[in-house]
């Protein structure tokens, strides 16, 4: 039997919060509700939810200070809810360790799609830790860049660099492919669960953070290039010698 989620939700609006509520509630999820960012932080690390909903802008703290404060800390989902179309809000999110954004005006039957696919995602991930037949097979390496799929841990000239679940796995999907185009249709199915509609940017955004964390030139980009009108494609040679330009 499948266990119910445990969704925490911080949203400052009321009519907003009690309609998610209801909802998810009525979608299997175990829900809490948070209108306050200060409440929800101290709730979120000591019961630690599947996953977390957390409005952007919240009255006594925003968002992205939430999610940078509980991300080294908590092992769940997050999705930020956002009413702004800005690219820098959400690759913002991104960068700081949400795992998917959703702007509003919000329509609940597009976010429970987001919220299982981010919990089909864990359950492949537990799945595939548990069944691992070898360390190694979960290990890419390209020249100064390591790649290691069981911890999801990132290192460039032998230096961390911190990655969400969801920017590792697409990294990830993209090493394990070198010298392959992968089309947007297949990146958007496999890091979010479902099938790309032409307009959603999540992977686009993705890759400018991944990027920018990577030190890849995001004006000419040698490593993790666009390919335009297919896809994009990582160059496995682009990663050695990079120790000068870390």
């Amino acid at each position: 039997m499948t266990p119910t989620p445990r969704l925490f939700i911080v949203e400052d609006d009321d009519k907003l919060r009690q309609l998610l509520s209801s909802y998810f509630r009525e979608q299997d999820f175990d829900v809490q509700a948070f209108d306050q960012g200060e409440t929800a932080i101290a709730a979120i690390l000591s019961e630690q939810p599947d996953i977390v909903m957390l409005d952007l802008m919240l009255p006594d703290i925003d968002g992205l200070t939430i999610c940078r404060q509980i991300r080294p800390h908590f092992s769940g989902k997050v999705l930020m809810l956002t009413a702004s179309d800005d690219d820098f809000d959400h690759v913002a999110a991104l960068e700081i360790g949400a795992d998917d954004f959703v702007t509003k005006p919000i329509k609940p039957r597009v976010l429970l799609a987001r919220l299982r696919a981010l919990i089909r995602r864990t359950d492949t991930q537990t799945q595939t830790a548990e069944h691992s037949p070898s360390i190694a097979l979960n290990t890419l390496v390209y020249g100064s860049l390591t790649l290691n799929k069981s911890r999801k841990r990132c290192a460039l000239a032998e230096k961390h660099i911190p990655l969400s679940d969801s920017e590792f796995d697409l990294l990830w999907l993209l090493a394990e492919s070198a010298d392959k185009v992968l089309s947007r249709d297949t990146l958007t199915l496999a890091v979010r669960g479902i099938e790309y509609d032409g307009l959603d940017r999540t992977v686009d955004n993705k890759v400018v953070s991944l990027r920018k964390k990577l030190g890849d030139n995001p004006s000419s980009p040698c490593r993790i290039i666009t390919v335009r009108g297919k896809g994009y494609l990582f160059v496995p040679d682009a990663w050695h010698d990079f120790q000068d330009n870390v």
